[in-house]
């Protein structure tokens, strides 16, 4: 799929938080994904990940505002059953690696669409 971008949630966080150390840079990013006319798709399990860590860090008022926010501007995905199964087939043979759902799910997903993190 061509004209996105799948969000994850590190930039989705430092977006958020003035004091992360890459604010700024999501802040960039952002501004650059709009001159080139890209679109952010944010995948529902990374929305529901974003919603927490920001929640947790930074209280209820950054996380409904940070929710505000990618509803208004962002395209919102749902994963698939098989997005669900790449994921868990990938993390099995990493034992060694502390692999999460939501960064397998997203990375199925950029397979499927063909579109970068």
């Amino acid at each position: 799929m061509r004209g996105i971008v799948l969000a994850d949630t590190g930039p989705l966080y430092a977006a958020r938080d003035r004091d992360d150390t890459h604010h700024n840079r999501a802040h960039d990013e952002l501004l650059r994904l709009q001159a080139e006319n890209l679109k952010v798709v944010v995948p529902y399990p990374i929305l529901l990940e974003s919603y927490s860590l920001v929640l947790r860090k930074l209280g209820s008022g950054e996380a409904r505002a940070l929710l505000a926010e990618v509803t208004r501007t962002a395209i919102l995905t749902n994963a698939t059953t098989e997005d669900y199964r790449d994921a868990s087939v990938t993390i099995l043979p990493y034992r060694d690696q502390d692999l999460t759902l939501f960064d397998t799910v997203l990375a199925a997903m950029s397979d499927r669409l063909e579109a970068p993190v």
